[in-house]
């Protein structure tokens, strides 16, 4: 996936008053909580809505919305990528989900992960 075909895809969990992505839009998606969804990218709850915060969640959503956008296209669609996130295991990584690795603060090892897939690396 370019870095044009990622920003078009990150465009659909912008929010429409803001130059930031939409913490809400991903919570739904994902179908947890506005609780959950801080809990998994490691902001406090009161920031996903915050004004002051938006430049922080942004910068924490990102990665989440970058893995959902490649699972996306390698899926098919967004609903079939959802489930994936949340409860596909990763080889190596002991039956972590990339929704577990995520919320451990290691969304970069599942953008690798799925960039190998990708390239065929992994069957």
């Amino acid at each position: 996936m370019t870095a044009a075909e990622l920003d078009f895809a990150a465009a659909h969990f912008a929010d429409e008053r803001a130059p930031f992505l939409s913490a809400r839009r991903v919570s739904e998606l994902l179908g947890v909580t506005m609780v959950e969804l801080a809990r998994l990218i490691g902001v406090a709850r009161n920031t996903l809505t915050a004004k002051s915060g938006q430049r922080k969640v942004d910068q924490a959503l990102s990665p989440v919305v970058r893995i959902l956008a490649m699972a996306t296209e390698m899926a098919g669609n967004e609903h079939r990528a959802v489930i994936w996130f949340k409860h596909q295991p990763i080889p190596g990584w002991a039956g972590k989900t990339a929704y577990d690795l995520v919320g451990e603060g290691k969304a970069e090892k599942v953008l690798s992960y799925l960039e190998a897939v990708r390239a065929g690396v992994y069957a």
